[in-house]
């Protein structure tokens, strides 16, 4: 079962990202914060349940946790910053939106820049450790999936419903077909093998 906190007695923020591997779409960021003692043997890491099971516990998160926010930062942005810089300021944005304001913060991976004058601790593999970041893991992908899905409808040919963005043989097929859409991350390697074959224009 995973840790209920990494620094006991304070009011702790987990945070993780989706998507930063993705060659079109937003990437998305979550921050929970859980009521001291809570626990939930069903949360895990995101990347380790079913979509179902992620579905059902997003609603468990929303209505357990103490505080829970969903940061955003778009395919504009992420060319401008980098997706590092992107994905530091979606967990900063999510930890904005949060109705409570946390004492610590725990980030999933090993790079997060100061937020505010909180102290934060970077977790290698932090969503398969700690609650918080597992459950922030699981609303940044559900949401972020959410967000593709619709993106979907209107560029169908990508495939985004099955692969979310991220570089399948049959999403950069797409692109050599069709080129790039304004969802497209145009500073990414779209068909991996350099992009200067896209028209950007």
């Amino acid at each position: 079962m995973l840790k209920e906190y990494y620094k006991e007695g304070v009011t702790e923020a987990g945070c993780d990202e989706a998507g930063r591997g993705c060659l079109a779409g937003s990437v998305y960021a979550a921050a929970v914060i859980f009521p001291a003692g809570y626990t939930n043997e069903e949360l895990n890491d995101s990347k380790q349940l079913t979509d179902r099971r992620r579905k059902r516990l997003r609603e468990i998160i929303e209505r357990d946790a103490l505080a829970w926010a969903v940061g955003i930062v778009t395919p504009e942005e992420i060319d401008r910053i980098n997706i590092l810089n992107a994905s530091i300021l979606a967990m900063h944005r999510a930890l904005d939106m949060l109705k409570v304001r946390p004492e610590s913060i725990i980030v999933d991976g090993n790079r997060f820049k100061p937020y505010h004058d909180i102290e934060h601790t970077c977790v290698v593999k932090g969503d398969a450790k700690y609650l918080s970041i597992a459950a922030a893991s699981i609303l940044a992908k559900t949401y972020r999936d959410d967000y593709m899905d619709s993106l979907a409808k209107e560029y169908p040919q990508y495939d985004w419903t099955n692969n979310k963005g991220y570089p399948t043989k049959k999403h950069r097929e797409a692109l050599r077909l069709y080129g790039i859409t304004p969802y497209h991350r145009k500073s990414y390697n779209l068909l991996g093998n350099g992009q200067l074959e896209l028209d950007f224009t």
